[in-house]
């Protein structure tokens, strides 16, 4: 996948269009995402958030969902999609089940995606979204067992990048298994009934 970064403004628009999803549900209720049975394993390694300090994945989250999503800030779509569906689902919760979420992002482009870095490009989404990062092998080693591939970043004659990562979203429970997932073309309506759903249960 070869990525440039969107301007601020450009995101913000994603964002807005995003609130505009269609319908969250089936009529019987069924989640949009899919639910794992077995669900996966969640590594405890820790990457580095934007403070600059040690986050894991199972250590660090002590809420009752935790949504993970693996991407990078110079992707130009598939990633800014993703996380502009995720804060408009964010404003489409109550305050009771937003504060019983949260979402990460970690890079899968660590050599570009400094911690300054992510913590800007969150901010156009979410200030409260978390953004990690860290080696590499390291995040590689903490995306396979949630069945997520990232492929170390190849540097293209043209200057620019290639970084292949593979797309779905995971969620993460209070027990640290990741026991549901969705697809990149989950819209912010289906994410905040889903998330709904999933905190009320």
């Amino acid at each position: 996948m070869r990525r440039s970064l969107l301007a601020g403004p450009v995101l913000v628009l994603l964002v807005l269009l995003a609130a505009c999803g269609g319908s969250a549900q089936s009529a019987d209720g069924e989640l949009t995402g899919t639910r794992l049975d077995p669900p996966f394993d969640v590594s405890s390694t820790p990457l580095t958030d934007t403070d600059g300090n040690p986050f894991s994945l199972t250590e660090d989250t002590d809420k009752p969902l935790t949504i993970v999503f693996f991407g990078y800030t110079h992707c130009p779509d598939i990633c800014q999609t993703v996380m502009a569906n995720l804060a408009s689902a964010m404003t489409r919760l109550d305050a009771t089940d937003r504060e019983r979420v949260d979402v990460v992002l970690v890079t899968t482009d660590p050599a570009r995606d400094t911690a300054p870095v992510l913590k800007t490009y969150l901010a156009h989404f979410d200030p409260d979204f978390v953004g990690l990062t860290g080696d590499i092998n390291t995040i590689i080693g903490i995306a396979k067992p949630l069945g997520v591939g990232v492929s170390k970043a190849q540097k293209l004659p043209s200057g620019g990048y290639d970084i292949t990562h593979g797309t779905t979203i995971t969620g993460i429970d209070a027990e640290n298994e990741g026991f549901v997932y969705w697809d990149e073309q989950t819209s912010s309506a289906q994410f905040a009934a889903d998330i709904h759903t999933l905190l009320n249960d």
